[in-house]
């Protein structure tokens, strides 16, 4: 803003903003808008990460809760017919990177009764996932063919996963890789996962045995089904 003053002696004095001034505030108001930009490039980062956070915790509730559903419920049957006639073995296959057992199905995933399972790491579309297999079960000496059973993809982008199990029989009662009796099923089982490079909490589980015989077509079954 410019003013103007007259004096008696016909002078007149000009008053206002220098270039210098106006450049100045340009210059900081250039900064404060920086800063703002930067402020809400913080915010929307945030909000990606915290609900990728929020995706991240709502997978582990999911997944962890249907293992514990269906590996806390083991059954401790023998294969049927059995290899030798005085075979103890049960149908479990216990591996540092796989468990395969029969156990329920719980109902609110489908059609309750037995059924094999078998939890491992697999490569499915190109991503390492943790994924579930079952399939109904029957009377056999085996499990089936992993390959052609259903199956559920529990987290994706895994980088890492082992099962480790204890024996409350063995003193000191410590965690190891493999599980070396045939006749019984561990008493704790904990899964360690890693997920893009984050580990989830530990998984431990403590199976309770169902009954060893009878099928999904036959006798007794707890969780639905026949």
């Amino acid at each position: 803003m410019i003013s103007r003053s007259g004096s008696s002696a016909g002078r007149f004095f000009y008053s206002g903003f220098t270039l210098v001034e106006i450049l100045v505030v340009i210059s900081l108001l250039s900064v404060v808008m920086l800063a703002l930009g930067a402020a809400f490039r913080t915010f929307a980062q945030t909000e990606v990460r915290l609900d990728r956070r929020l995706d991240v915790t709502d997978e582990f509730r999911i997944a962890t809760g249907f293992i514990r559903t269906t590996l806390s419920r083991i059954s401790v049957r023998k294969p049927d017919p059995p290899s030798e006639p005085a075979d103890r073995k049960i149908l479990f296959a216990a591996e540092a990177q796989s468990a395969a057992w029969i156990g329920v199905m719980p109902a609110r995933y489908g059609a309750g009764g037995l059924y094999y399972f078998r939890l491992a790491v697999e490569n499915i579309d190109g991503v390492n996932s943790l994924v579930i297999r079952f399939k109904p079960c029957i009377n056999s000496a085996t499990f089936p063919n992993w390959v052609e059973t259903e199956f559920r993809t529990l987290a994706a982008n895994i980088t890492s996963f082992e099962v480790q199990y204890q024996d409350s029989r063995q003193s000191p009662s410590a965690w190891s890789a493999i599980w070396p009796h045939a006749d019984r099923p561990p008493d704790r089982l904990q899964l360690l996962v890693q997920v893009a490079g984050t580990n989830w909490p530990g998984i431990v589980v403590a199976p309770r045995m169902l009954p060893g015989a009878g099928d999904r077509s036959s006798g007794f079954v707890i969780g639905g089904g026949r």
